[in-house]
């Protein structure tokens, strides 16, 4: 069981204010009046005792408060193309940034939990006891500002008013990191001290670059204190590794959620999406998928587009099931985004002249940027994220260099985007969601969609999500699994996370009930008994899935039962591949895409047994709906064969 304010408050306790008098004074010294008379807004003591810390930790020469105005942004804008973290390319307030050629994605290796002695984690997660985490701060932190500026911003994750929005403050010496909080949060200097009244508590975030200097990432880290709500970054220049609102702070959240407000709410690694129905009706989707597998993509593919990383979830009032975005912009993967699959997108990047930092990518002689999968002719020289580039270009290994990293980043604000539905973005309310996905990269195992058959199997399809590594994350290769791809975000033992999640979608409370279900279009033609390579389909195929989806959680489309969930059937699927995409759909591509591999599946879910068999004190319903799915497929094994295909069972 997580416990607040236990143990040693580092940064307090490094910093030494104490008092609110003692904070006053220091501030005075280190802020011209203007700065002063901005942070005299801010009344919440526990903040300010935060940010004093901070300056007494760091050393900086002097502080700027951001306060959201306009004046305050261009001057944040124009620090960081001043410091060399930015640059302008020839579209209108578009920028570039290069991370370290060394630092270009979470250093999952040197991120840690601050930890109590005997407090349990998830057997995925990596730990530092409090007190060895408060010696490498006091060493690596103090006057790590010395000659720079400090920046502090305040911040909500969510609209106002939301039941699940929690406000944060941002602390960093990067003029790239600020800007990038200044459009992917709502800037909440007007209305801080309410929030927190109405929330109970705020998250710090307290970040320094450093020297920015390749020989001083062995020294980067990430901390979080779950104790305190307080994450330190240092010696990194990544924003997955800095801006740690995002990912840093999703993890609070998640621990949140589940010791405190189990059964009400949760938080996910999941987009949401909006999309239109018969009759003119909305129907929305969250969606949960590791980083680099599409998510963006199937955010992008609704008619409503909210978010495509974050979702805070509750029961509302009413019986259904609620979301906002914490966010309010995108960070996210730029390769691969094209104008046949993201139109909306590609209009931001190419078309509407709005403000976007790009990371990480090609810039050619004109200053116009380049990416892998544009579906554009790529220049033959530029400079990207590992410095000088050409055409057939080769590292140490004779590889080629590719114009853009793996991870290669755009940070744009979603009210840039032609499908954003602001007024649900922005409703405290939140979105009804009727739909919840759950999908990974997946080539060769499942079906393109499933449903459960009740919450039960649904919570277990969330936990036995498996993908492929990508490029999000420094040193991790192979197949993993990916429990609700929410599991490097999951601070405490799996089991409470698992019981919160049981909990959540059995409550009686959830009356208007969403369908759970899983969704993979990484699907191979070869995995399937084809001879050519690529996936079988192609990307836009996502809508008609969706499309299917919705009107299965109204009741309107009948689908084919099966041990793993229920199935579309072939007549279905062909109506609506023609009606929202106007593509044809052979019934030899249905039968590829839908015939059950039971050897394969059983794989799948001795895995997830022998995984999860390492863990504590799990549910018991998982091995239950493990070895009922079990038992259905081996049955039907036994009567059709290792590969069934859907006519077989009524499709």
């Amino acid at each position: 069981m997580l416990e607040l304010g236990k143990g040693t408050e580092i940064l307090e306790n490094i910093g030494g204010i104490e008092t609110i008098d003692e904070a006053w004074e220091l501030f005075r010294a280190k802020m011209g009046r203007t700065e002063i008379a901005k942070l005299e807004k801010i009344t919440t003591t526990k903040a300010l005792l935060k940010i004093a810390n901070s300056i007494a930790v760091c050393r900086p020469d002097r502080v700027m408060i951001n306060s959201g105005s306009e004046a305050d942004l261009e001057t944040l804008r124009a620090l960081s193309i001043a410091k060399g973290e930015e640059r302008a390319l020839a579209m209108p307030d578009h920028t570039i940034h290069f991370d370290l050629a060394q630092e270009q994605a979470r250093i999952v290796d040197r991120t840690f939990y601050i930890v109590n002695p005997d407090e349990k984690l998830s057997v995925l997660a990596k730990k530092i006891l409090r007190d060895d985490a408060h010696a490498y701060i006091k060493d690596k932190m103090v006057g790590v500002m010395a000659g720079k500026v400090m920046l502090v911003g305040f911040f909500n994750r969510g609209p106002a008013g939301a039941p699940a929005t929690i406000p944060a403050i941002e602390i960093t010496s990067s003029g790239y990191v600020m800007h990038s909080a200044d459009m992917l949060y709502r800037n909440s200097y007007n209305t801080f001290d309410q929030q927190v009244e109405e929330t109970g508590f705020f998250f710090t975030n307290l970040h320094s670059e450093g020297p920015w200097r390749v020989e001083d990432l062995p020294y980067a880290r990430v901390f979080m204190d779950r104790s305190w709500l307080t994450t330190y970054s240092m010696f990194c220049t990544y924003a997955g590794n800095t801006l740690l609102m995002k990912k840093g702070n999703h993890r609070f959240a998640v621990d949140l959620a589940t010791y405190f407000r189990s059964g009400q709410q949760l938080s996910e690694h999941m987009f949401i999406t909006g999309f239109n129905g018969p009759g003119g009706r909305a129907t929305y989707f969250c969606g949960a998928a590791p980083s680099g597998c599409g998510k963006t993509t199937t955010a992008m593919a609704g008619d409503r587009f909210v978010g495509d990383d974050l979702a805070q979830m509750w029961l509302a009032d009413d019986g259904s099931l609620r979301a906002i975005n914490p966010e309010k912009g995108i960070f996210g993967i730029v390769n691969d985004v094209n104008r046949d699959g993201d139109p909306y997108l590609m209009k931001v990047l190419r078309e509407r002249g709005e403000e976007v930092i790009w990371t990480n990518v090609l810039v050619d002689e004109d200053r116009k940027p380049h990416w892998e999968g544009s579906g554009e002719e790529p220049p033959a020289k530029g400079r990207n994220f590992q410095g000088d580039w050409w055409e057939g270009i080769a590292d140490a290994d004779g590889k080629r260099i590719p114009i853009s990293h793996g991870n290669a980043r755009i940070t744009v604000r979603n009210e840039a985007i032609g499908n954003y539905d602001i007024a649900a973005a922005e409703s405290p309310q939140g979105a009804h969601v009727k739909v919840i996905t759950y999908s990974g990269r997946d080539s060769d195992t499942m079906p393109p969609i499933w449903v459960a058959k009740n919450a039960d199997h649904g919570v277990v399809i969330g936990a036995s999500i498996v993908s492929a590594a990508t490029a999000t994350e420094l040193g991790v290769t192979g197949v993993r699994r990916q429990p609700w791809a929410n599991a490097p975000f999951i601070p405490g033992a799996l089991a409470d996370y698992m019981t919160a999640q049981f909990k959540f979608f059995n409550s009686p409370e959830l009356t208007d009930r969403p369908i759970l279900a899983g969704l993979n279009y990484f699907l191979t033609h070869q995995a399937r008994g084809g001879e050519r390579p690529g996936l079988l389909g192609e990307k836009r195929d996502v809508k008609v899935w969706l499309g299917w989806l919705e009107r299965r959680s109204h009741g309107e489309v009948d689908a084919i039962e099966t041990p793993i969930g229920f199935l579309p059937k072939y007549d279905d699927l062909k109506t609506l591949f023609r009606k929202i995409i106007d593509k044809d759909y052979p019934r030899e591509l249905y039968d590829m895409q839908f015939s059950l591999h039971i050897d394969k599946i059983l794989a799948r879910i001795e895995l997830q047994e022998e995984a999860y068999g390492k863990e504590e004190n799990l549910p018991a319903k998982l091995f239950e709906v493990y070895a009922e799915q079990r038992e259905g497929l081996l049955a039907m094994k036994a009567e059709f064969g290792s590969v069934v295909k859907p006519e077989q069972l009524g499709g």
